[in-house]
């Protein structure tokens, strides 16, 4: 889609034109659920983040400023729609062991022997408090105060959850590579 359909989409949904929401949703749906994907525990959560994103840029639609990429905007969204979702349910998930250290090494190249949705896969299945801390920080690029203000957390949780991020991410790539590339 060139630039001038994209305005035309965005001027669209800024009159509330379902044609216009809908064309713009299939256009930017599987960046959207790219984005959200290392966010979230499974597929399914991320999709439930993606929509819940949408639904704020089409009530929002009015502060984009089109002398910026639309898909960063939708980007920042969709972090910030995965982060208020895990803020929200801090409550209902369970206390993790944030004393478990793990010094374990992996050879250098063991990224290269996996494919991506594999990765992808055991990143989901970290805790979410590591897992957020670990995308905000590696993907996102913010430092350890940003993420602790988003998050809500101080500083030093900030930097412990990635270091044990780090650490849970390495053991199960241990457990991992054996088994699938033997």
């Amino acid at each position: 889609m060139n630039n001038d359909g994209l305005k035309h989409l965005l001027t669209g949904c800024l009159n509330n034109d379902r044609r216009s929401q809908g064309a713009l949703y299939e256009r930017f749906y599987s960046y959207a659920l790219s984005v959200a994907l290392p966010y979230c525990a499974h597929e399914e959560e991320a999709r439930e983040v993606v929509n819940d994103a949408f639904l704020k840029v089409f009530t929002g639609i009015g502060r984009y400023d089109p002398a910026f990429s639309f898909a960063t905007w939708l980007r920042t969204i969709v972090v910030r729609t995965a982060i208020n979702r895990h803020k929200s349910r801090q409550n209902e998930l369970v206390l993790y062991d944030l004393t478990e250290g793990l010094d374990i090494q992996v050879e250098d190249d063991f990224l290269s022997k996996m494919a991506a949705e594999d990765l992808l896969q055991l990143v989901q299945k970290l805790p979410p408090a590591y897992r957020l801390t670990l995308n905000l920080f590696a993907l996102e690029g913010f430092s350890h105060a940003e993420i602790a203000e988003m998050l809500g957390i101080s500083v030093g949780a900030s930097k412990s959850n990635l270091s044990k991020a780090k650490a849970k991410l390495k053991q199960m790539l241990t457990d991992y590579l054996p088994k699938k590339y033997g």
